[in-house]
């Protein structure tokens, strides 16, 4: 039997209780899984006074894969998100995000299965910004009056988006190479090329040139971002993975959450060169810290992504199998997955857990 040596980051608010309920399914199914803890978060800062302690970076980079539970950015204090830094010093530049319809989930869809793959590095969300009034902001806008001759109001905030032809070769690449994995049939670059000539029409124009070498195996097509929006709530039958900028990729992925339910059931990975980061989209929601009553269904689908990462698809599918069977059964899940959400039949984060291991138990 392989063994892996995995990362563990509980996180906090409700972090580690999901994280717990996510580890004690892996384990359910006999792996061998070692699990080296690391705090991160608010619980961190007293100790190391920082959210995101160097030796955690470290045992990613030497273990190549974690699987964190939510974190909340203290105001004031530390990096300007905890997740944003943590993904800028691995590299993970590819942000994977399934979007599936569970039965017993609320939604007004069926059947829907959408990847949404984002870019993670550049874009606006680089965070190369000039606040109002600054010495540099008007330095910054004296200079692009005179280089585009055109005029910018001189009480502007200025944000810049770029996007390099490298990383949208890298992520479109990504998308595909994802689509050939796991036997999907499209791929949709997501864009706003008609407007964002050079920045969005560079993507745009490498997505169509990495798509040829994949012609013969997987579907190419692209869409405006605002058309696509639409028709993600229209028709979302008709797509498979999409690929997207940093800024569309975050937008379109929290609407294609709430097509299949919300975040409660939104896994997500952040990928790059040989290391990975497995974490639910959804925050940390400490105000029901240490309650025994959040959702685990997010953090434990993100584990699913993580054994299939790992190689360890069948056990992945297992354990898919398990938390579906539990959320169509619908007797032992939280109150939000109850169709009255202040049904007192609802049980609590472990408790859902322990369902899925009895599930798990049952069909071995």
């Amino acid at each position: 039997m392989i063994k892996h040596k995995v990362t563990l980051i509980p996180g906090d608010g409700t972090g580690p209780e999901l994280t717990s309920a996510a580890k004690k399914c892996v384990d359910a199914l006999g792996l061998n899984i070692e699990w080296e803890v690391m705090e991160a978060g608010e619980c961190a800062i007293e100790k190391y006074k920082t959210p995101l302690p160097d030796h955690i970076v470290e045992s990613i980079r030497r273990n190549g894969i974690a699987l964190k539970g939510p974190i909340t950015t203290p105001v004031g204090i530390g990096f300007r998100s905890v997740n944003v830094e943590l993904r800028k010093r691995l590299g993970l530049y590819a942000c994977l995000r399934p979007c599936k319809t569970y039965r017993g989930v609320r939604s007004r869809y069926e059947n829907i299965d959408i990847v949404i793959v984002r870019e993670n590095t550049e874009d606006l969300y680089a965070g190369i910004e000039f606040e109002k009034g600054s010495k540099d902001s008007k330095e910054l806008i004296s200079f692009l009056e005179g280089l585009t001759k055109k005029s910018i109001r001189q009480d502007s905030a200025i944000s810049i988006k770029s996007i390099s032809a490298e990383a949208s070769k890298r992520i479109v690449k990504f998308a595909f190479e994802y689509a050939l994995k796991n036997k999907r049939k499209k791929v949709t670059a997501v864009h706003k090329a008609n407007i964002m000539k050079y920045t969005d029409g560079l993507f745009l124009e490498v997505a169509r040139l990495v798509a040829r070498a994949y012609e013969d195996k997987v579907i190419f097509e692209d869409r405006i971002v605002d058309n696509m929006c639409m028709q993600l709530v229209q028709k979302p039958e008709d797509y498979d993975v999409l690929v997207l900028p940093n800024l569309y990729g975050d937008i379109v992925s929290d609407l294609a959450a709430g097509l299949v339910g919300g975040l409660g059931v939104a896994p997500g990975a952040n990928i790059g060169d040989g290391l990975a980061v497995f974490e639910p989209t959804h925050g940390s929601a400490p105000k029901y810290k240490g309650l025994n009553k959040v959702n685990p269904t997010a953090m434990i689908l993100s584990a699913v992504l993580m054994l299939k990462y790992l190689g360890e698809a069948k056990q992945a599918n297992r354990l898919e199998d398990a938390i579906s069977s539990v959320i169509a059964d619908g007797r032992y899940v939280t109150y939000d997955l109850k169709p009255d959400r202040s049904d007192k039949t609802a049980v609590g984060t472990s408790q859902m857990a322990d369902a899925v291991i009895k599930k798990l138990k049952s069909e071995s």
